[in-house]
């Protein structure tokens, strides 16, 4: 794994104490360069930070270049919360290369090379079978994308030891708090201490006195949650794959706030953050993977340990073909079983790298209606991930159903922006679907791919 930081000019420490003293100085800004060298600068800074006060460590921010980190610890460290901004190469759209995986340190390596070439080639086999019927279905100015569309269903077979590489943006006090939190971290624990000591290693490099702060992180008690999504499941009468319960009824005004591409919306606050609802949804880790990008629509995430099962999500295109269903399914099969056998000898956490993108997992997540209105846009498109937008469609169905009023302007954004009377009505440009969705009414609402 390789960690490097961007160093941004200044050190947040000094941010940090220049920021804090200004709130009592009434000459003016006290700059970071005036601190630097103050005699009481860290007195005040481990002062200040110990007592909770950490808001003046949240105006800098590392931007880490990374690369050979694993989905499974972005999944479950770097991703799960909102506070951070990534750019990270995506499954979708770029085709995965073989060598790209993490081992797990006590693993048998020539056993796992085995395995996970026996998926990339399922993988590949896949994309091939794929191509020629996605290439039937969609439109003659689209055809040219069938191979992309084909990896992005093909890619439900690659494990959950997948690398990536990504932009990652995060303040000082997130950074503390993955320092603190990779103690309990359920899966990938080993990767997440290379992880942590490479991010410590590269704050100390911009500014050494950070070091007391991450030295009180590491000593910093912490747990991770237990959460039982069963007696959730069963207080409230949960029994499909996707429903939502405690319902907060409160209707707002739709604006060109909403449809415009800069969702200022987030910016003016309305009565649509008075609404709101919890989802129990089930989903393949591939689909979370997407959702956890809606930093506002927070969920709560089991130890993948807790919710076990051999359970998967199939693509409908997948079923279309009885060949490819074939393929895929023999697939999985083979996945499980080699993680039920590795999981014996590593234990969960070690082996959920062989985990695949389709394994299914249940989350709970909560949504305003000012999210989820943005968040509708984003995974009503027809542009967006196949299984979200059937996950974010029931949601709507179902506040509908309810008879929520909001409901009605959950909207794809070329629906929204065509109501409003912005154009160009699809914002997507070369990437339109071709399919005139704006004209459709809500039940016509139909994907395939």
């Amino acid at each position: 794994m390789k960690v490097r930081a961007l160093n941004l000019g200044y050190k947040p420490t000094d941010i940090a104490v220049g920021s804090a003293r200004s709130c009592y100085f009434g000459g003016g800004i006290v700059t970071p360069e005036s601190v630097s060298e103050w005699k009481k600068k860290n007195e005040l800074l481990n002062s200040i930070f110990k007592a909770g006060h950490h808001t003046t460590l949240m105006h800098y921010h590392f931007t880490f270049l990374i690369e050979g980190i694993s989905r499974l610890l972005i999944w479950r460290l770097l991703h799960s919360h909102p506070f951070y901004n990534s750019e990270q190469v995506s499954q979708r759209y770029a085709k995965m290369k073989p060598q790209n995986f993490t081992y797990p340190k006590r693993a048998n390596k020539k056993s796992w090379q085995n395995y996970y070439a026996k998926m990339f080639s399922y993988y590949e086999e896949l994309i091939e079978r794929l191509n020629p019927v996605i290439e039937n279905i969609l439109p003659k100015f689209k055809k040219k994308e069938a191979v992309k569309k084909a990896q992005e269903f093909a890619r439900y077979l690659l494990p959950l030891g997948m690398n990536a590489h990504l932009y990652h943006t995060i303040n000082v006090i997130t950074a503390l708090r993955y320092i603190n939190a990779i103690k309990v971290i359920p899966e990938a624990m080993d990767e997440a201490k290379e992880f942590s000591k490479l991010i410590e290693k590269e704050m100390l490099r911009i500014d050494k006195d950070l070091a007391p702060l991450i030295e009180f992180a590491k000593s910093e008690e912490v747990v991770f949650p237990d959460i039982d999504i069963e007696k959730i499941k069963e207080e409230k009468n949960i029994k499909e794959r996707v429903e939502i319960f405690d319902i907060v009824d409160y209707d707002f005004e739709l604006t060109p706030n909403y449809a415009g591409v800069l969702r200022s919306s987030n910016i003016y606050l309305d009565e649509a953050i008075l609404g709101s609802f919890n989802s129990y949804v089930k989903l393949s880790l591939s689909a979370d993977a997407q959702n956890q990008r809606h930093r506002r629509s927070p969920a709560i995430r089991p130890k993948l340990k807790d919710i076990y099962k051999r359970d998967f999500y199939t693509p409908a295109i997948i079923s279309l073909n009885k060949e490819v269903e074939k393929i895929y399914k023999e697939a999985v099969e083979f996945s499980y079983d080699f993680f039920e056998k590795e999981k014996e000898v590593l234990g969960f956490s070690e082996a959920a790298y062989a985990l695949l993108n389709a394994h299914n997992i249940e989350i709970v997540e909560h949504n305003d209606f000012q999210e989820f209105a943005h968040k509708a846009q984003m995974r009503l498109c027809y542009n967006a991930q196949e299984e979200i937008f059937d996950i974010v469609y029931e949601q709507v169905r179902q506040l509908k159903k309810a008879g929520v009023k909001a409901a009605n302007k959950f909207l794809p954004p070329c629906a929204l922006r065509y109501q409003e009377g912005i154009r160009p009505i699809c914002p997507e440009g070369e990437r339109f679907c071709g399919v005139k969705v704006w004209k459709l009414g809500f039940d016509e609402y139909e994907r395939i791919i």
